[in-house]
């Protein structure tokens, strides 16, 4: 049986440096992905909350603070925010009168969709300026990533519209 060498004592050191560029990198596309699209002031935390409307369409704000770890009364007021907003509705449970549930309007879903658009676009721009080598050696790391999650079984092209398809084509 193959065991792993102990990892060195830098070992750990630069995983974590490595961690924060790679981190500092993917915001810089997003943000720039997210300048792109509109100039309409969204934070992370309520970027959040779209992506998990987004998926889960219909939950109450209970099961949506259970999802961000947040208290109730802070994703009330980032709902009324994204309500202001135009981006999600609040309308009342066909199951329970005493619930709301949670849904992103056609706004949201755009603002989503164009959104994602940018950042694939964002992306795809700065994959195609890798060198096939550099392409493979990503692709190899993200797989590594996906594997130290657990998630192996899936193969992240193999999930429709993945970005990450291109990089195996170079």
């Amino acid at each position: 049986m193959a065991t792993n060498p102990a990892p060195s004592p830098r070992e750990p050191q630069e995983t974590t440096q490595a961690a924060r560029e790679l981190i500092e990198l993917l915001e810089v596309l997003w943000e720039r992905g997210r300048d792109m699209v509109s100039s309409t002031p969204v934070s992370a935390t309520q970027l959040r909350v779209l992506y998990s409307l987004d998926r889960e369409e219909g939950i109450s704000l209970r099961t949506l603070g259970d999802l961000l770890g947040s208290a109730p009364p802070s994703v009330s007021r980032m709902c009324d925010r994204l309500e202001a907003l135009g981006f999600v509705q609040r309308l009342p449970s066909p199951v329970s009168r005493r619930q709301l549930e949670l849904h992103l309007t056609a706004r949201g879903k755009a603002y989503l969709r164009d959104l994602r658009i940018q950042r694939e676009e964002a992306l795809l721009t700065v994959i195609s300026a890798m060198s096939p080598a550099s392409r493979k050696a990503l692709l190899r790391g993200l797989t590594g990533f996906q594997d130290a999650l657990g998630e192996g079984s899936a193969s992240p092209t193999s999930r429709p519209g993945a970005p990450l398809k291109d990089v195996r084509t170079a």
